[in-house]
């Protein structure tokens, strides 16, 4: 009777499924990167237990077109030697209108910046739209021939999920 008084709740770990989609898009570049991991605790019955720590491989990146692949690879951008990671820890996941968000560190080419993440979690699949001004995280320049590459980018997420 004692230990029925108390309730435990404990989020759930999820474990990254295959079939995931990490896509960004814009009027020029526009590709996916292939290698994504992490660590996600989700539950939305306990938010402030949730938490996302995912990272990205930028080394990954597929435009469709192998010499942008090199191009984004390099040190005119990506910089994918020196900057092998591109990682989002999230610090606080809050319930919306339209399903969740999730603030936190998004730390890409050096640059740590703070930024809020839209999604909605459901089939087991989380899903999420943002935008990334690849500018703020000092990657690639504005003038000459980089003036020609977008630089706010469209990121399209979609994670399926197993316990």
């Amino acid at each position: 009777m004692f230990f029925s008084a108390f309730t435990f709740i404990r989020s759930a770990s999820w474990k990254i499924a295959d079939g995931y989609s990490i896509k960004f898009s814009s009027s020029d570049p526009s590709g996916v990167f292939t290698s994504f991991r992490g660590d996600i605790i989700f539950d939305a019955n306990n938010l402030g237990a949730s938490k996302f720590d995912v990272s990205i491989d930028p080394a990954s990146i597929n435009t469709g077109n192998g010499m942008k692949n090199t191009k984004a690879k390099s040190d005119q951008y990506l910089d994918v030697t020196k900057y092998p990671v591109i990682k989002f820890t999230s610090s606080k996941i809050s319930k919306t209108a339209a399903g969740f968000e999730a603030a936190g560190t998004l730390d890409m080419h050096g640059v740590q910046k703070q930024i809020t993440i839209p999604f909605t979690f459901a089939n087991n699949t989380f899903t999420g739209s943002f935008t990334v001004n690849r500018v703020d995280y000092q990657v690639g320049g504005t003038t000459g021939m980089a003036s020609h590459t977008a630089t706010d980018l469209k990121m399209d997420i979609s994670v399926p999920v197993t316990k």
